[in-house]
């Protein structure tokens, strides 16, 4: 960046270099130009090939929700069937063996108290039941 002349023998005056210096710039630009000639091949270059078309589904297994639903005088039904106590564990257990796991929906009437809803998640949750979901109605609006 020589702008100016800082000798004082006799030559030239000290006066400014009109010009810009172009050659760091030159030096980028050539860098820039070898770097886009190494990597453009490379992007370009690919295997052209015609692949077979065949139409298949994947075979996903989809888990079947279970809807357990408590009336507000406490019965239990499980997809829709009334059970007991000593049932609702039982079909627990058969359900945490399944692959995949299903989710269990609940459907809990809002007069039910809160501690029936917190044991029946303990005891889905004991028995094998991690994925749980509440299912609620919309708030209908006038």
């Amino acid at each position: 960046m020589a702008f100016g002349n800082l000798s004082s023998d006799g030559g030239e005056e000290g006066g400014l270099q009109s010009e810009i210096n172009m050659i760091p710039m030159i030096d980028v630009m050539l860098v820039l130009l070898i770097v886009f000639m190494i990597t453009a091949p490379l992007l370009t270059n690919a295997v052209k090939l015609e692949l077979p078309q065949a139409t298949s589904q994947v075979n996903e297994v989809q888990p079947k929700d279970i809807t357990l639903s408590v009336t507000a005088d406490g019965v239990r039904h499980w997809n829709g069937k009334e059970v007991d106590e000593a049932q609702l564990l039982t079909l627990m257990q058969a359900a945490a063996k399944e692959n995949p796991l299903p989710e269990l929906q609940l459907q809990v009437d809002k007069s039910v108290e809160y501690g029936e809803v917190a044991m029946l998640m303990a005891q889905a949750s004991q028995q094998g039941l991690d994925k749980l979901a509440f299912v609620s109605a919309p708030k209908e609006t006038q």
